[in-house]
């Protein structure tokens, strides 16, 4: 079973999926906005903002007919998470590498 941050680093790595998330700091935008910053469909837009919100990405909030969608720090805090389990390890193997003697 996969981790919140996992489904969060799954997520971003299609990208049409990580362009639309990128297009969000700004401000909120709908999914026709998103669609013409992207260059996709908006059903396309729909389907992979699914996937952002399933992985807490991305949240949305009801604007008059139109939901606007917007970043959900959650998700990133999860992958976060998820890759600092491995900080440590990946910090030792620097240090061994570092302190071994170069070969000339």
């Amino acid at each position: 079973m996969a981790t919140n941050g996992v489904r969060a680093l799954e997520a971003l790595a299609d990208p049409t999926r990580r362009a639309i998330f990128e297009a969000l700091p700004p401000a909120p935008r709908s999914v026709g906005e998103l669609a013409a910053a992207v260059g996709v469909s908006s059903s396309a837009v729909s389907q992979h903002l699914r996937v952002l919100r399933e992985a807490r990405l991305v949240g949305m909030r009801p604007d008059g007919n139109r939901r606007m969608y917007h970043l959900d720090p959650r998700g990133l805090g999860d992958a976060r998470d998820y890759l600092e389990r491995f900080w440590p390890s990946a910090l030792a193997a620097y240090a061994a590498a570092i302190s071994q003697p170069t070969l000339r």
